[in-house]
């Protein structure tokens, strides 16, 4: 396998550090507010990149934080707490709200049919194990301790900003002294905030340094390598996270080990809406359940996003997510063409090897959806084609073998269907095509496949 790695900027075969065992950790959500759509691009990204290595052999050990205190609403590490401000927000503890938006999360994660990590951390639950790290930061000499918090002297790493390409001048040229005038660079960053005086927050823990809580960025480098250790193979993230989240998770392990924990570092691009990032100003801020609300299945979203390069990134529109649906279900109904278990039936080895291959560079996955479609129609015979296909579902995660519930459809309808049958049969394609326009016309599409047809509810 071959995969574009940030840290060196070009593809590099992929070496793990123990045979045929793989430690992967993601960057997870900050659980304040409901994740959309363009959140859970990134989750699928990964998810394809977990059942590839499992699909060549990798026992993988995923690790996904899930971010519940500590992430300001400006990576200059100023403004509110994004878990404080959510709760202010709804009139609901914090602990509530994170409780609340975790668990649409995971929700998510199964309508999507991502598979569920190794291991879920959450950030409240690892305050020692990042006490513990910033004490070793400390006692490494790259800390220093100014009156809103204990601080990482990036000047201390040589090396700091060359992971993000990072002009350290112009950023100091650049930098807006109000906004902490008593930083020593202003790349420096927070590991441990001191809670602001005469005001309780609902999280605030004791610690050497005083009451207060940690920092967004100390919390990733403590769970990863805590359970995948001080070196592990792959770290992902969105491409946002490299100027400044990864680049600090970079000098937070060599100010704790004096190496970088993580040997690919792999970035997903954006996903668009009408040519913009999505935000509140551009619109497309979907959730799941947004589009689930608007009679999509959530597959097809899944479907979608297999259709872009994690690295490209994917323009979304409900017409483009109803062509991904379309085409998921003729997918589908290539199951009705086989005749006998398509499991009972050999995969077809010289797709297998062009499927391996495309997995293989970089996660090619427009080139498997379009390989999929291929098989779909080549001249193999039916339950070879879905054998085929169904192997390669491994990693492309739509569940082709799951039983999907037909709504029952009308006596009336599928009378008409039998008698449309009949014309086609009797090759009277103009009754054919009148019979098939009064089906629509009372909200049912008839989908013609090889050998048959299926009626469905149009939506």
């Amino acid at each position: 396998m071959k995969f574009y790695n940030t840290l060196t900027r070009e593809k590099q075969e992929f070496k793990p550090i123990k045979e045929n065992e793989v430690g992967i950790y993601s960057c997870g959500p900050t659980v304040y507010s409901s994740p959309h759509i363009g959140n859970m691009y990134a989750y699928v990204c990964w998810d394809v990149l977990v059942r590839s290595l499992n699909y060549l052999g990798y026992k993988t050990n995923w690790v996904m934080n899930i971010t519940d205190v500590g992430h300001l609403t400006s990576d200059a590490d100023s403004g509110e707490d994004k878990m404080e401000k959510g709760s202010k927000k709804e009139g609901l503890s914090v602990w509530e709200i994170a409780k609340k938006y975790e668990n649409e999360f995971l929700e998510n994660l199964k309508e999507l049919n991502i598979k569920t990590p190794w291991k879920m951390p959450r950030a409240t639950d690892h305050i020692n194990e990042q006490i513990e790290l910033i004490k070793k930061i400390e006692a490494n000499g790259f800390t220093y301790k100014i009156s809103d918090g204990i601080y990482f002297d990036t000047s201390k790493f040589a090396d700091y900003g060359k992971f993000a390409n990072l002009n350290l001048e112009k950023l100091r040229e650049g930098a807006r002294v109000e906004i902490n005038e008593e930083k020593k660079n202003p790349a420096d960053f927070a590991l441990w905030k001191f809670s602001p005086i005469n005001e309780k927050r609902q999280m605030e823990w004791e610690s050497p340094w005083g009451m207060g809580f940690p920092g967004w960025h100390i919390e990733c480098t403590a769970m990863s390598t805590k359970y995948l250790g001080e070196t592990f193979d792959i770290h992902t993230g969105g491409e946002d996270h490299i100027n400044v989240h990864h680049t600090n998770e970079i000098a937070q392990g060599f100010g704790a080990f004096g190496h970088n924990t993580a040997h690919y570092w792999m970035h997903n691009a954006f996903i668009t809406f009408a040519g913009s990032k999505i935000s509140k100003s551009s619109g497309g801020l979907y959730t799941v359940k947004d589009l689930i609300d608007l009679d999509f299945d959530p597959l097809a979203y899944r479907y979608l996003v297999l259709g872009s390069h994690y690295r490209k990134g994917m323009e979304f529109s409900l017409e483009n997510l109803k062509v991904a649906e379309n085409a998921l279900n003729r997918l589908r109904n290539l199951r009705v063409e086989t005749h006998h278990d398509a499991s009972l039936h050999k995969i077809n080895q010289a797709f297998k090897q062009e499927f391996v291959e495309k997995i293989g560079d970089d996660l090619a996955m427009p080139e498997v959806l379009a390989l999929v479609w291929k098989v779909a129609k080549s001249d193999l015979n039916p339950e070879e084609k879905w054998a085929t296909i169904l192997d390669f579902d491994k990693v492309l995660g739509l569940n082709l073998n799951k039983e999907i519930a037909e709504e029952e459809i009308p006596e009336e309808i599928l009378k008409l269907g039998e008698e449309r049958k009949e014309a086609r049969v009797n090759k009277n394609w103009t009754e054919s095509d009148r019979l098939r326009e009064i089906i629509k016309n009372k909200g049912y599409l008839v989908e013609d496949l090889e050998n048959t047809c299926k009626i469905k509810p149009i939506k």
